[in-house]
């Protein structure tokens, strides 16, 4: 039996409308973020017993997903053949970043730990799933390249020229963080005022690098993280 052609079209748009719509194993590793974003946030502020707090209850959720999920995960990740690996190896991190907050070593944890914002997002990316948070990290990456280069090229007009360019980029992906935000953050007002402040952020170094002042320069260079980390914390 023929199907009409109509009828193909609405099962395209059924489909697609399926994965563009929350799934049960997106949901479960949000609600895992949060913990997660508390574990980086606490080893990067060298706060030994909350970090040791945060890696215990990132580490109870985590375990969650991979109980519910990890031998037969719901669509779009059911064809995956990497995704039970990919959840072992979530976990594989957070145990080594818990051996290492147990050692006091929480600047070691803390570079452990990024590397499962990577697990994540790679997990995400290959099975056509988008959330906000991979906004949140496609900035935050731009942000380190930004920092990990930016004071040594204050020290010339060339550089200057390049750091112009730079935070172009980092100018674009705090506008996709707006454009990007679900419509349950965009009126948070909270969530606003964080945004506003990582914009400032943004903004205050792009005027100093357009007067070319290399002093201001640095200057809003060492004042970018803190506002992005005090919304990774709470919303990314």
């Amino acid at each position: 039996m023929k199907l009409p052609i109509a009828l193909f079209a609405l099962l395209g748009l059924i489909h697609s409308s399926i994965a563009l719509a929350a799934d049960p194993v997106t949901e479960a590793i949000n609600q895992s973020y949060a913990p997660y974003r508390a574990a980086l946030f606490r080893t990067n502020s060298k706060a030994q017993a909350e970090s040791e707090q945060a890696i215990s209850r990132a580490m109870q959720s985590w375990q969650a997903v991979i109980d519910r999920f990890a031998v037969l995960p719901p669509i779009p990740y059911d064809r995956d053949p990497d995704f039970g690996s990919t959840l072992s190896e979530v976990r594989k991190v957070y145990e080594q970043a818990a051996a290492e907050i147990t050692a006091q070593k929480l600047p070691k944890a803390h570079e452990t730990l990024e590397k499962a914002r990577d697990l994540m997002s790679e997990l995400r990316r290959r099975n056509g799933v988008i959330v906000f948070s991979d906004h949140m990290n496609a900035y935050h990456a731009e942000m380190e390249h930004l920092l990990g280069q930016g004071v040594a090229l204050t020290s010339s007009s060339q550089g200057m020229l390049t750091l112009v360019e730079r935070v172009g980029v980092l100018a674009y992906l705090a506008g996709r963080l707006r454009s990007e935000a679900p419509k349950g953050l965009a009126s948070d007002t909270n969530f606003i005022s964080a945004l506003q402040a990582l914009e400032n952020s943004v903004a205050v170094l792009r005027a100093a690098l357009l007067k070319q002042d290399a002093g201001a320069t640095r200057d809003a260079l060492g004042k970018l993280k803190g506002p992005y980390s005090r919304m990774f914390l709470n919303f990314g």
